[in-house]
């Protein structure tokens, strides 16, 4: 397995006129933790079921470590292993006996490995109780241990933390952590930004089956143009200081503050000129863009590009994505 876990080019699903996903080119290396982030209908799931095979693209490729899942079929899945939507169970049978069978499906020494499975997810207390009486938070880790029976080289997994409650995304959010600092690639879905934030090194963006973005997170967020607030002694003079000097954009009063726009250098060098304009620097706050405010910016506003709005403090949307 040399190649690429995930790469996709031009991939296209149409419905009639509509079209669910729309020439989404992405890639996934090795050791990625990769998030897929998108608005409710945006092609998200389309798009994971295209790539597990489940369904044909209208045009495009798709690669799994080098194999096309369409062509060869269940040998292009070698090595890979997840969940598309909700893992589904026999509720009547224990988890361990509904990995058993799992396990006799997939064939080879899968079997041997349903202990260790469990117990990779923390459900060996309850591996004899009933699914049907499982939490939706248990059912998901028991997806993901249903999936480690194949030991995976690349995990997916569509929306594992959706209604947990805290604990409980905390725990998938540990166990995935841990699954990525053993060696497994991972391509997560998900609507939770701030899992997502605190998980993922590189993201793709789709908005209406387009990616908008592809790339490391930390770059996504270098994309925002930086912002401070400044209060000083008297904000009237700092703003004609501030509209003087180079390097510093869109400054204005807002409230007890100047808000502007500038790189780190710019404001080294309006430090000084404040100082020699007599004035005194109270407070000098920098701004940083969440991924929420990227997030919205990416799949609501007019075009990608250049971001430019006020910092928030809430990182989490509510709604399904």
């Amino acid at each position: 397995m040399s190649q690429t876990p995930v790469e996709a080019r031009g991939l296209v699903k149409q419905y009639g006129r509509i079209t669910a996903v729309d020439h989404v080119d992405l890639t996934v290396n090795r050791g990625d933790v990769y998030g897929f982030l998108g608005p409710n209908g945006a092609g998200k799931t389309t798009t994971l079921r295209m790539m597990l095979g489940l369904i044909f693209p209208t045009a495009g490729t798709v690669r799994l470590f080098g194999r096309d899942p369409i062509a060869e079929g269940a040998a292009a899945l070698d090595g890979v292993a997840g969940f598309v939507e909700a893992p589904q169970f026999y509720p009547y049978l224990t988890a361990r006996k509904n990995l058993q069978m799992m396990a006799a499906y997939d064939g080879g020494d899968a079997s041997s490995r349903v202990e260790e499975s469990l117990k990779s997810v923390e459900l060996t207390g309850r591996a004899d109780d009933k699914v049907g009486g499982y939490s939706h938070g248990m059912r998901q880790r028991l997806g993901i241990a249903a999936a480690l029976l194949r030991q995976p080289k690349l995990l997916l997994l569509d929306e594992p933390a959706t209604g947990l409650d805290p604990g409980g995304m905390r725990d998938m959010r540990v166990l995935i952590r841990r699954l990525a600092d053993d060696g497994m690639t991972v391509l997560l879905s998900s609507h939770l930004l701030a899992e997502v934030e605190e998980l993922c090194d590189r993201v793709a963006i789709v908005r209406a089956g387009r990616i908008v973005y592809e790339g490391a997170l930390i770059d996504l967020k270098a994309s925002a143009k930086s912002a401070y607030r400044l209060r000083t002694t008297d904000n009237a003079k700092a703003l004609k200081v501030c509209e003087a000097q180079a390097g510093i954009a869109s400054a204005r009063i807002e409230g007890a503050a100047i808000r502007m726009e500038a790189n780190e250098s710019a404001m080294g060098e309006l430090s000084v000129a404040l100082i020699e304009a007599s004035l005194q620097i109270i407070a000098l706050m920098p701004e940083t863009a969440t991924l929420e405010d990227l997030f919205f910016h990416l799949t609501e506003g007019s075009t990608p590009g250049e971001i430019d709005f006020p910092a928030t403090q809430a990182s989490v949307v509510g709604e399904h994505l």
